[in-house]
């Protein structure tokens, strides 16, 4: 099990390829709030996708979040370290995503 400073160093690092990601590709057109769930170590994480950047990274929960990300410590760390296929996470309910699907559709060109 992964510890809450290694989730939260995973998400600093997803928005760090986010970034980078936005440089080579220009940005989108795509303002979300983002909720992070960790199940196993009942804590959360929430920041603002703005314009393809994952921004105010911060500890605790957003309910109202327009996107939400519910996975274990494992599942997250090995996702964004791209050791985990999101879709196949999906389809195995390794992993949820909750948000609509145009969210998700954008989310994928993030990425």
């Amino acid at each position: 099990m992964a510890t809450v400073d290694e989730c939260r160093q995973a998400l600093h690092d997803l928005a760090a390829r986010l970034e980078r990601n936005a440089e080579t590709r220009g940005r989108l057109d795509f303002d979300r709030t983002l909720a992070c769930r960790v199940t196993d170590l009942e804590t959360a994480f929430h920041g603002r996708l703005v314009g393809g950047l994952l921004t105010d990274i911060a500890d605790g929960d957003d309910p109202k979040a327009k996107i939400a990300l519910i996975a274990s410590s494992d599942d997250l760390i090995a996702l964004i370290g791209g050791r985990l296929d999101v879709t196949r996470a999906i389809a195995a309910r390794q992993i949820q995503v909750k948000a609509n699907p145009f969210d998700l559709l954008k989310l994928r060109k993030l990425l």
